[in-house]
């Protein structure tokens, strides 16, 4: 009994992956004619939003940047019309796309915690292939879905599964050659007013 109210005290605190609105699922030849990589290694980055006030998380996404950079954001609620999205994975995850998902999640509650690595093309290849056949995460579980899938990338075997965004995060931490980074705004609103809000170029 007390596991399952420990479930549900973590479902009710992570609200910003519990509210994802319905998503139009894109053709395979949208997706395919939006493909773009980003110039530079293999990467992964484990993006984590964080609340300002307390310190804790709300949010998890990986994004991979292998044959193609695209974002897996379980159980998100990032829908913009110009960003073709399939089983809670965004792709053609251009500098502007990316750009406008830190800006939507960042606010004057919130920040987001960037956590990039290098990866192998073998990893690199895992990785993508693991975050396109997941499937459509349940809400709430963006964390558990994420460090179930990264356990299942070589050399990150020793991720414990989590639903906890800030767990995930201090693990990543310990990785060689992470590199974080911190993206704050300070407008108000939600994640819905700042997608609203993005501009994407053609």
């Amino acid at each position: 009994m007390m596991r399952v109210f420990a479930v549900l005290a973590v479902v009710l605190a992570l609200g910003a992956c519990a509210e994802a609105p319905a998503i139009p699922y894109a053709s395979d030849d949208r997706v395919a004619a939006s493909a773009y990589r980003a110039p530079g290694p293999n990467t992964m980055t484990l993006m984590t939003m964080v609340s300002n006030r307390n310190g804790k998380g709300a949010h998890s996404a990986l994004m991979i940047n292998g044959a193609q950079r695209v974002i897996f954001d379980p159980a998100g609620s990032f829908v913009n019309e110009r960003v073709p999205e399939q089983e809670d994975v965004l792709y053609g995850v251009t500098p502007a796309v990316l750009k406008g998902y830190k800006s939507a999640h960042a606010r004057s509650t919130f920040h987001v915690v960037s956590q990039t690595v290098e990866l192998t093309p073998e990893q690199a290849a895992v990785a993508l292939q693991l975050v396109q056949t997941n499937g459509a995460v349940p809400r709430a579980f963006c964390t558990n879905a994420t460090t179930s899938l990264m356990q299942q990338i070589p050399g990150f075997e020793s991720i414990d599964v989590t639903f906890f965004p800030t767990n995930l995060m201090e693990q990543m931490a310990a990785y060689p050659g992470v590199v974080e980074e911190k993206y704050f705004e300070d407008d108000d609103g939600t994640i819905v007013d700042g997608v609203a809000g993005i501009v994407i170029p053609d």
